[in-house]
């Protein structure tokens, strides 16, 4: 089973209301049982909602508010009911394609917190708890026609 971040299979999660649709991530989605989710709507957050950035590793939107609680909510509830849709299947969680940069799901680049669209090293909230679980993430970027 693959865990795919929703927004990159085209359902409107994205902090703006929008998504990132992917056909190359919609293909690997074809071929593979997978489940879609947006951690930061699993953590409680609205769609639309102001946008985020981790630093000095809590997370805040761009009008300053701290929502470190939220994304990791979303995290540990979405991994969770991963978790669950294996054990049913008789799966195992085989890999995370995730949102490049995102606060949530970025994978070893995220944005600095500066909301000036300079990145640093490092992994979003839900991709650090995947990481944790030895769950291999990459993101969107990562997937090529050989998937």
């Amino acid at each position: 089973m693959y865990i795919i971040s929703a927004c990159l299979l085209g359902i409107n999660c994205k902090y703006n209301g929008g998504n990132n649709y992917c056909e190359s991530i919609k293909k690997v989605a074809e071929k593979h049982n997978h489940i879609a989710v947006c951690p930061e709507v699993a953590g409680g957050l609205p769609i639309p909602r102001h946008p985020s950035e981790i630093r000095d590793n809590k997370v805040y939107n761009n009008k300053g508010e701290e929502l470190t609680k939220s994304f990791i909510d979303g995290a540990e509830n979405v991994l969770n009911e991963a978790k669950r849709r294996a054990e049913l299947s008789g799966e195992k969680i085989e890999l995370a394609i995730l949102k490049s940069r995102s606060p949530s799901c970025g994978v070893n680049k995220i944005y600095d917190g500066t909301f000036t669209g300079k990145l640093v090293d490092g992994d979003g909230i839900f991709a650090q708890l995947l990481r944790n679980n030895d769950i291999k993430v990459i993101t969107e970027e990562d997937v090529d026609d050989k998937f």
